[in-house]
């Protein structure tokens, strides 16, 4: 069987005007998950990718990591996040402060996981989103081209914590709930591993950060 490694982005620019751009330290942790996958004399077949600034940041930072030798990327809208402000707006239409506190940061997650409940549920349709049945589908229809083309090869995925979670329900059939809670425990940089075959996926590994867990690189784990 091949493998699936699916790996959300490093981190992003959080609180900033501009979230979808990787921070110096999300440029470094790509790096060396590349790095670390040379050092193994890990190579992939084929790789696959969202095309949101941060997914295509972090691909090329992995990339070169990698000493470069790898497939032409498919970039699928599929494996794009969720609009994180739109859901938000949809229960609560006053602008909120920015985060930038330890309790508005807990306050900020705590509203966007009562909003991702009520859109994964049908009860809001945030502006411009499509609904949850239709982002999940975005990311079946990805996950069942890897499975058809690439069973038995090894392939890297780039995406989001919400498409991550999404594949992960849809592969263990876990509650809406359970898809929340994965995904706000994803961590940046995080590789979860699905096996290939070529009637299923089926989960190895979730959120792992082997490549970070050294004494020179504990310091770069972040979350958001």
């Amino acid at each position: 069987m091949g493998t699936l490694h699916l790996v959300r982005h490093g981190q992003a620019s959080f609180g900033a005007d501009d979230y979808d751009q990787l921070s110096e330290r999300g440029n470094a942790q790509a790096l060396r998950l590349g790095e670390y996958w040379r050092e193994r004399g890990v190579t992939f077949d084929a790789v696959y990718a969202g095309t949101l600034k941060r997914h295509q940041q972090t691909l090329a930072a992995i990339v070169q990591g990698l000493g470069g030798a790898t497939p032409e990327p498919q970039n699928r809208p599929g494996l794009n996040e969720y609009d994180s402000a739109a859901l938000l707006r949809a229960i609560h239409p006053a602008p909120l402060p920015k985060p930038d506190t330890p309790e508005l940061y807990r306050h900020h997650f705590r509203l966007l996981c009562d909003a991702l409940a009520q859109w994964m549920g049908g009860t809001i349709s945030p502006q411009g989103m499509p609904d949850w049945n239709g982002f999940a589908d975005g990311v079946h229809q990805v996950l069942e081209e890897i499975r058809q083309q690439h069973s038995g090869q090894n392939v890297l995925l780039v995406s989001s914590g919400g498409p991550i979670s999404a594949a992960v329900g849809l592969v263990l059939g876990t509650a809406p709930e359970v898809t929340i809670a994965l995904n706000m425990r994803l961590r940046n940089i995080a590789v979860t591993q699905f096996s290939i075959s070529h009637k299923r996926l089926m989960l190895q590994t979730f959120n792992t950060l082997n490549h970070l867990d050294t004494a020179e690189h504990r310091g770069s784990i972040t979350s958001a």
